[in-house]
């Protein structure tokens, strides 16, 4: 039955894993909680990472580096760089995993194959 329902929902230990990358990251000191909080927000917007082994290690990576960065008493800007954008695009592409446009990307070239061979 558990794997059935996990099939679905995906696996339970991913998402208590995550669950404890999530708390963690709460925890963190003002102003990296807010900061990191943020970034995480654009990640999974971003990110759309759909391979949930590749999103609890990417999230126990990210939590890493906020931790450290808030007991070394890094500045978020320092970390972040001048584009946060940039700066967490670039992270979130270290964690290749199938994405949700992967999908539309494989759509996109097969409608353009189909229309392609329509003309001949």
């Amino acid at each position: 039955m558990t794997n059935w329902i996990e099939t679905i929902t995906g696996s339970f230990e991913q998402k208590k894993q995550y669950k404890q990358h999530k708390a963690r990251l709460d925890a963190l000191p003002e102003p990296y909680a807010a900061a990191a909080k943020a970034l995480q927000r654009y990640i999974l917007h971003h990110g759309s990472i759909t391979d949930g082994a590749t999103l609890v290690a990417m999230m126990g990576d990210f939590v890493d580096l906020w931790e450290r960065a808030a007991v070394d008493g890094t500045p978020v800007r320092e970390i972040v760089g001048k584009d946060p954008v940039e700066f967490v695009e670039t992270f979130a592409e270290a964690y290749g995993g199938k994405r949700w446009i992967d999908k539309e990307r494989a759509r996109l070239v097969k409608a353009i194959d189909d229309a392609e061979r329509q003309q001949r």
